[in-house]
């Protein structure tokens, strides 16, 4: 229908998968690279290990790994892993065309035939490979069923070679104490990211050129738009992207821009699926976008928290834990004495030294001698907000309570961590190590490094390392102050609008009125947002930024 309209000979965004259209952004590339190496070590490594989002493009990856192995490897691979362990052996054999009629329904027989077969493939030279699909849905039972497969070997091969690839669940599910064993064979691991929006603009690009195009019906408000409302997920944009090319052929529209882009992004979307953003000053309009998940995630599961506003603020000569003390030997939360006066106390926060720069390996090391206790960490995060340390706000924090603060709010879930890095607040992570979970700050971030209070110092580590150990979840506190008195009627006055009024340094009365609306309709046109003139969640979020209180450090 729209091909004529702009000079396609196919449609460049159809989701089904197809060779030709294949964008590979820098990541994509590490990824397969990692597949590839797992695969190349000839089984002899162990597991390797693949996650990402919902349509970040693991099942092309896997594909792409597929049509690149070697002449004499052998492939089962398994789609729909809900299974028990005896189905999944049979699966498995069924992909390798294994005999096993008279064997279905036992877990050694089948084991039997398997190994039997690894071994005769062995002595021909053949690399047999186990790819997994979605396979944080394993049961537990069939986890440790594959990690047994592990020990089909001879005195110097591993005869199977694993690849595990699944949502972020994956991680956490492999961080289980319970897993361990399994969870220490893995030798390469990889999480995929969406799309930065530069990537997206080469996306983009490079479909509609596939597709027969001359040039890129998409302004640059247009991509910007389309990575902020799809979050960067290729499935996701290439949904949006169809859907404006269609609106812009039904308005005759030749060049596409950010307006055609909502249109198309509601229909197919839905309105709630409007771009979620924290702004800060080194922010560009399109990274607008990339908080969009912490808070859709907040507001959508009520971990925005309104705070108590009739209790004094904390600001002046807060009590705090001592943080070098607190990891060394204070006592737990369960211990600690209900008043703050009884801690180790600092009135300000002592100003940051440089951090120490960590390898992986010496990021693995630190993580091995950092304790799984998490007191001083949360201690650590209230002492950055000049806020009281005792056994009470600790418990608080741990749950995402209000603490005693007015315009505080607590926010939990999981997110990327360059979506963490964008709404610019200290966080508290959660590392997987053998020992159990190993509690972290987070500091500043990077396009390349993370900066983290790990066991009372600061240091600093390379994301993907820290990627390799983070399923995704943060707790964090965020000053925006009156969120719990929004929405605004017209004409209405207060403590929430003195707020929207202060931050938008509106020259007129502190009244939502017309005036008011036009100058919230400016700030919004300026950083890239819906320019609706309502206060929604990603406007606060953004207006919230500049508030007092400490901020996550630019490490470049």
């Amino acid at each position: 229908m729209y091909l004529q309209h702009f000079g396609l000979t196919e449609p460049p965004f159809a989701i089904t998968p197809d060779p030709r259209f294949v964008f590979l952004s820098e990541r994509h590339r590490d990824a397969l690279a990692h597949l590839s190496y797992g695969v190349g070590q000839g089984g002899g490594g162990g597991f390797v290990q693949l996650t990402g989002e919902v349509g970040t493009g693991k099942t092309t990856l896997s594909r792409l790994l597929l049509e690149q192995l070697p002449d004499n490897a052998r492939v089962a691979l398994v789609l729909n892993p809900r299974l028990a362990p005896a189905e999944l052996l049979e699966t498995i054999c069924e992909e390798l065309h294994i005999d096993i009629e008279g064997r279905r329904g036992r877990i050694k027989p089948l084991v039997d035939a398997l190994n039997a077969y690894l071994l005769d493939a062995y002595g021909q030279g053949l690399r047999i490979v186990l790819i997994i699909d979605e396979a944080q849905n394993l049961s537990h039972e069939a986890l440790e069923q594959v990690r047994l497969l592990t020990n089909l070997e001879t005195p110097t091969q591993k005869l199977l070679q694993i690849i595990l690839i699944g949502q972020p669940e994956l991680r956490t599910l492999l961080a289980r104490e319970d897993l361990r064993q399994l969870a220490q064979r893995i030798t390469a691991r990889y999480h995929l990211l969406p799309l930065s929006m530069p990537e997206t603009a080469e996306y983009l690009r490079h479909r509609i050129a596939v597709a027969g195009g001359v040039r890129s019906p998409f302004e640059a408000s247009a991509v910007a738009r389309i990575h902020a409302r799809t979050g960067g997920i290729p499935r996701l944009i290439n949904v949006v992207a169809e859907r404006t090319l269609l609106a812009g052929y039904v308005h005759e529209r030749t060049t596409l821009d950010a307006a055609l882009v909502d249109l198309a992004a509601d229909e197919a979307l839905g309105i709630s699926h409007r771009p979620r953003a924290s702004t800060r000053r080194w922010m560009t309009p399109p990274r607008l976008a990339a908080a969009a998940a912490i808070t859709a995630c907040a507001i959508g599961l009520g971990a925005w928290i309104a705070l108590p506003t009739g209790e004094g603020a904390h600001a002046n000569a807060a009590p705090a834990v001592s943080a070098r003390a607190a990891a060394s030997g204070a006592p737990a939360a369960s211990s600690l004495p209900a008043s703050a006066s009884a801690l180790p106390a600092s009135a300000e926060t002592a100003p940051d030294t440089a951090p120490r720069r960590l390898d992986p390996a010496g990021f693995t090391a630190a993580l091995a001698q950092a304790p799984t206790d998490d007191s001083a960490t949360w201690a650590e995060l209230l002492r950055r907000w000049s806020l009281p340390v005792d056994r009470a706000s600790l418990a608080r924090m741990r749950h995402c309570r209000p603490v005693p603060q007015p315009g505080l709010h607590c926010a939990k879930g999981r997110a990327a961590l360059d979506a963490i890095g964008v709404v610019g607040r200290p966080a508290v992570l959660h590392l997987a190590h053998p020992r159990g979970t190993v509690p972290a700050l987070l500091l500043g971030v990077d396009n390349e490094h993370a900066q983290l209070w790990l066991d009372g110092q600061r240091v600093s580590v390379p994301k993907l390392a820290l990627d390799s150990v983070w399923s995704g979840d943060y707790t964090l506190l965020w000053s925006a102050a009156q969120l719990a008195t929004l929405p605004l009627p017209p004409g209405g006055t207060g403590p929430a609008v003195d707020w929207l009024h202060a931050r938008l340094a509106h020259v007129g009365p502190a009244v939502f009125d017309d005036a008011l609306r036009e100058s919230l309709r400016r700030y919004q046109r300026e950083h890239g947002l819906l320019a609706d003139g309502v206060p929604g969640p990603a406007t606060r979020t953004a207006l919230a930024a500049t508030d007092a209180g400490p901020q996550l450090q630019r490490t470049e």
